[in-house]
């Protein structure tokens, strides 16, 4: 299974809050098979046991931002590729919430 948290930064737009083109960016990637994902307040998440599918979402997500006209997108791609266990986004944070008080 591959975890990868991505970020997208869209650069020199009109105005500071980015969420619009984040959106929209999320909203690129929503009907891709073989792909789940979650939205974190600083990045997403992608799932998937492909990683060609993970670099498809990736690229839909930048050209998804360069489409509404911004010129420079930043894109901060972090991957967790794991082949002994077959663990969802779900079961990792139940896992971390385990072990806290």
């Amino acid at each position: 299974m591959i975890h990868a948290e991505i970020s997208i930064y869209p650069m020199a737009t009109k105005t500071t809050s980015v969420s619009f083109y984040i959106a929209k960016a999320i909203e690129s990637i929503e009907n891709i098979e073989n792909l789940r994902h979650q939205i974190g307040p600083m990045g997403t998440v992608l799932e998937s046991d492909s990683m060609n599918v993970i670099n498809l979402a990736s690229n839909r997500m930048m050209e998804a931002v360069h489409n509404l006209g911004i010129s420079r997108v930043e894109v901060v791609i972090k991957i967790d590729s794991r082949r002994d266990k077959h663990v969802k986004i779900e079961e990792k944070l139940e896992s971390i919430k385990k072990q806290m008080k």
